[in-house]
């Protein structure tokens, strides 16, 4: 297979799935890792697709859901009547000197705005959440170690300290069905994995239209989530499956939807 030939095929796949890593092409391509990493690197450069920690992700509206690939400012203006109601709902949750874990992400960002001057301990790994912080917040801030990836602009690394134990965990997902919630992000998978095991209560901040999103692989089963805050788009089906997976439902309003 020649060198165009392979970079036709990875950006096939990407319109299929927003992000690729460099094994699984190796294996769907059948060459080395090494020569993956040279088509991502050639593809990044040509503009074509985005070179990303793992692996490869397509650029805005090069995939069937190009939402995905779109950058955190991007992601941020989308949805951002839901995103604040979720958050809103999210902050109750929260008591004075709690220690607390708030991932990356633009609706876990806005929780972490309205933590920001609480009395309370707060972890997280969002680069954008700790400069607000830093800048206007008073809550104790601990900011996680490790290199910065830009797209999902968190810090992540093998160096970096595992977080304090926390009462309650706050993240989001790229999307959500019947496993649970989902990424196609292998370093966000990891992340979940590991702040979970920190945490006495896990809580999702999941928008109704991500129940209609795909992703490749499961950040967290529903057997270890014990609430998620929804807002009212969430249709009566998906609402049966996660009162039927145990979960503790919150939905909020929004005027979005009618569930």
């Amino acid at each position: 297979m020649s060198d165009s030939d392979r970079h036709h095929r990875i950006l096939e796949l990407l319109r299929a799935s927003p992000f690729a890593s460099a094994r699984d092409l190796a294996e769907s391509l059948q060459v080395s890792v090494a020569t993956v990493r040279r088509d991502i690197d050639k593809l990044d450069e040509q503009g074509l697709a985005r070179k990303v920690y793992g692996g490869i992700s397509a650029i805005d509206g090069a995939t069937a859901h190009g939402v995905f690939a779109r950058t955190y400012a991007e992601r941020s203006a989308v949805d951002v009547t839901i995103k604040d109601a979720i958050a809103a709902e999210a902050a109750t949750m929260v008591q004075d000197g709690d220690a607390v874990i708030v991932h990356g992400g633009s609706t876990c960002f806005r929780l972490g705005e309205r933590l920001a001057r609480r009395n309370i301990r707060l972890f997280t790994n969002s680069m954008p959440l700790a400069a607000v912080i830093g800048e206007t917040g008073t809550c104790a801030l601990t900011v996680a170690g490790g290199e910065l990836h830009r797209e999902p602009l968190i810090l992540h690394g093998a160096g970096s300290a595992e977080p304090f134990f926390a009462s309650k965990f706050f993240l989001s997902a790229q999307g959500a069905d019947e496993r649970g919630l989902l990424e196609s992000h292998p370093l966000l998978v990891d992340v979940a994995t590991r702040y979970a095991a920190c945490a006495d209560r896990i809580v999702a901040l999941v928008a109704s239209s991500k129940f209609v999103v795909g992703a490749r692989q499961v950040s967290l089963p529903w057997s270890r989530i014990d609430t998620i805050i929804v807002d009212d788009g969430l249709s009566p089906d998906h609402r049966a499956m996660l009162e039927d997976m145990g979960v503790e439902l919150r939905i909020v309003p929004t005027g979005t939807g009618a569930a």
